[in-house]
């Protein structure tokens, strides 16, 4: 995922120059979508159903450190008893008190379950490059 939200980008551009920055909010939420966004707007969270809940409730993710302009998550994210659906992308979301969306990015290929599937990005799967 080498997608920023614009404003979190716009952000990370005041903060290099020394200009204040609210950094995110742990936990970092992935959430799953069935539509993809754009650097401006959000796509659409898959509804709570089965074993996701959308919005904070959304799996947690944690990454490794950065090393040669990347990071690289460090836990599987994994839902099970997933309801029937398409997951076209997923996005990265902070916890404060009004989330922010922090990345964003299409999967490789879409991703559909049935009832009761297992969803499961694989941990060292979710890349952050700048």
């Amino acid at each position: 995922m080498s997608n920023l939200d614009q404003t979190f980008s716009n952000g990370l551009l005041q903060a290099s120059v020394g200009n204040s920055f609210t950094a995110p909010t742990t936990p970092i939420t992935c959430r799953l979508m069935t539509a993809t966004g754009t650097n401006t707007s959000n796509g659409t969270e898959l509804a709570t159903g089965g074993g996701y809940t959308s919005g904070t409730g959304a799996p947690q993710v944690t990454f490794a450190s950065a090393s040669g302009g990347s990071m690289a998550s460090n836990v599987a994210v994994t839902v099970t008893n997933m309801p029937a659906t398409t997951i076209n992308a997923v996005e990265l979301w902070d916890s404060s008190g009004s989330p922010r969306r922090l990345w964003w990015g299409p999967l490789t290929s879409p991703k559909t379950t049935n009832a009761g599937d297992t969803f499961t990005i694989a941990s060292g799967s979710l890349t952050l490059a700048m």
